[in-house]
């Protein structure tokens, strides 16, 4: 088929995905990937290929930086001791037991490792598609897992593949591979990350900007790959560095324009990426003769249960060495050890490892066992997708894990510091951009008033919250509530804030209304830089996770281009 049929077909098959799945009740990507499975019994279809390259070179930078900027540094640090061991001897471990189920069942161990190569790391566009359905902290950490485990199965499976055509691998060589790959990809990130810093300073444009930031996945892949470092790390490092540094070197007209783009061009990858997984896997079920895809099908489940058990036994082991909640249960952790298995899902990564593995040896003897490879990672993706996708929600609801309103409360706090913060520091902006007692007033007026909805937001909140553990208990004791006729629910209007009236001795009649909107502007625009920078302490000083002042940054980036006007782009 050519290539504007396959674009048209592909947006069309996402546009009636994006239609049905709230439909039937089904994650997005679920209900691509049986479309995908469908369009594959149409043979002129079928031999729409996936280039493993086109995987790897422009699907995965994009995905990951993205996923990247939408990821609380906070966790990261302070989940650090769990995410390391998952995203790299997890890893290892997952690779090497699904090794030794495959080598049960007839493969050679230089075959075996491919195949665990290519299966072991969960995929992060799968996880950042479907595990929103986990709390918070548990998405976050699998997140972060998924983002950094791709670098340590391409590194391995560099290894395995040397070790199949026959290529000499010393422990030398490999503990090399291993620095030049970690350390490599966390060098390339930093500097791409630092140049498009010092480029990004020089430049208020907001083409300018956001190209610069288009261009970071790919340079710093790139350059990654160059030295043989891991490029996802290297993506990851840059985007972790940009989401952070984002607010000091960008605009509010850019990342306006980037908070839009971004996720619909992502969206429409990962919904593409669906589709034609299943399109493959229909097409590397043709490939394969009819006598071995009764033993391959039985493989494939057992590497399948193998990486299910291997992860889920590896949370077990490894949790006197990690960070230890308040509180917790041993019931509830194992609940948590369960969710966290099911929601590790295999994707377009893995398939695009196992589609990577060459056809020959140096010497031209075909490399036998590459076809049973992308059989069963093609088998293990569809059985991650279509079992542990439906299966996630019913295993969430059955942990009964207690509610999180951490970050409610964290956005409710950073508002109102903020607008306090911005009140207090009211009259010396206002001296400092000499603007007229007039506006001063007006604007501390609006101020207050903002405050007081804040305050009200968050008392009609914790009142929600007490009024939901009251009527659980009344469930439970199936006694009604003597006060219910007499509670009173309507939120105060009022507060302990005090009004600030505005100054009469102004003469409005002898001030342009040109003058005092000017100057409202610039008093407005001085408190929003004073909020942001309050809000940058907050984040730095880890009062506020990096996700909540993304959110209480763009309500101000809205403020404030409502005040200067959405910049024109001819």
């Amino acid at each position: 088929m050519e290539g504007l049929e396959i674009t048209v077909l592909l947006g069309l098959t996402i546009l009636v995905g994006t239609m049905l799945a709230p439909r039937v009740r089904l994650a997005l990507p679920l209900v691509l990937v049986v479309f995908g499975l469908l369009l594959g019994f149409i043979p002129p279809l079928r031999e729409v290929q996936l280039p493993p390259e086109t995987v790897l070179l422009l699907f995965l930078p994009v995905m990951l930086f993205w996923e990247s900027l939408t990821t609380s540094l906070r966790s990261i640090r302070r989940d650090f001791r769990y995410i390391l061991p998952m995203s790299t001897l997890l890893v290892v471990a997952s690779a090497f037991a699904v090794a030794g189920v495959a080598v049960l069942f007839g493969l050679p161990w230089e075959i075996a490792l491919i195949l665990g190569a290519a299966v072991a790391p969960p995929d992060a566009t799968a996880v950042a598609a479907i595990g929103r359905l986990l709390p918070r902290r548990s998405f976050m950490k699998l997140k972060a897992e998924s983002l950094t485990n791709d670098g340590t199965a391409l590194v391995l499976y560099a290894i395995a593949v040397s070790i199949a055509v026959g290529e000499q691998v010393t422990p030398l060589q490999v503990t090399w591979s291993l620095i030049v790959s970690y350390g490599g990809g966390i060098a390339v990130g930093i500097l791409v990350a630092a140049a498009a810093w010092q480029l990004l300073l020089r430049t208020r444009a907001t083409m300018t900007i956001n190209v610069a930031m288009l261009l970071m996945p790919f340079a710093a892949f790139m350059v990654a790959e160059l030295i043989h470092a891991s490029g996802v790390l290297a993506v990851v490092v840059a985007g972790l560095i940009a989401a952070y540094a984002g607010p000091r070197i960008t605009t509010a007209d850019s990342r306006r324009q980037a908070d839009a783009v971004w996720p619909f061009g992502v969206y429409l990858l990962n919904g593409a990426l669906f589709v034609l997984i299943g399109i493959e896997v229909q097409w590397v079920v043709h490939q394969t003769s009819l006598p071995a895809i009764g033993w391959l099908t039985l493989a494939t489940l057992a590497v399948w249960v193998a990486l299910l058990m291997v992860r889920f036994l590896f949370q077990l082991l490894a949790w006197p060495f990690q960070r230890r909640g308040r509180g917790t249960s041993r019931r509830l952790r194992i609940r948590a050890h369960v969710v966290n298995t099911v929601a590790g899902m295999r994707g377009a990564v893995s398939l695009a490892i196992a589609l990577s593995v060459p056809l020959n040896t140096p010497d031209g003897t075909r490399l036998d066992g590459r076809d049973d490879i992308v059989f069963i990672t093609a088998g293990v993706i569809m059985l991650s997708l279509l079992v542990q996708g439906p299966l996630l929600p019913a295993i969430v609801r059955w942990a009964r894990f207690p509610a999180d309103h951490a970050e409610d409360e964290e956005f409710e706090l950073a508002e109102r510091a903020i607008s306090g913060a911005a009140m207090t520091a009211l009259d010396s902006l206002a001296a400092e951009h000499g603007i007229s007692d007039e506006v001063r007033d007006r604007v501390r007026r609006d101020g207050y008033e903002r405050l007081e909805l804040a305050n009200a937001r968050a008392m009609a909140r914790e009142r929600a919250l007490v009024d939901t553990e009251v009527d659980a208990m009344e469930l439970m004791l199936d006694v009604p509530d003597p006060l219910l006729e007499e509670r009173d629910i309507t939120i105060p209007t009022g507060g302990t804030l005090q009004m600030v009236a505005t100054s009469p001795d102004i003469d409005i009649a002898q001030r342009s209304p040109i003058i005092r909107d000017d100057e409202n502007t610039r008093l407005k625009l001085a408190l929003l830089d004073h909020k942001r920078e309050v809000l940058l302490g907050l984040r730095r000083s880890g009062t506020v996770d990096d996700l909540v002042a993304r959110r209480i940054s763009a309500n101000l980036d809205l403020e404030q281009l409502r005040l200067q006007g959405i910049e024109h782009i001819d």
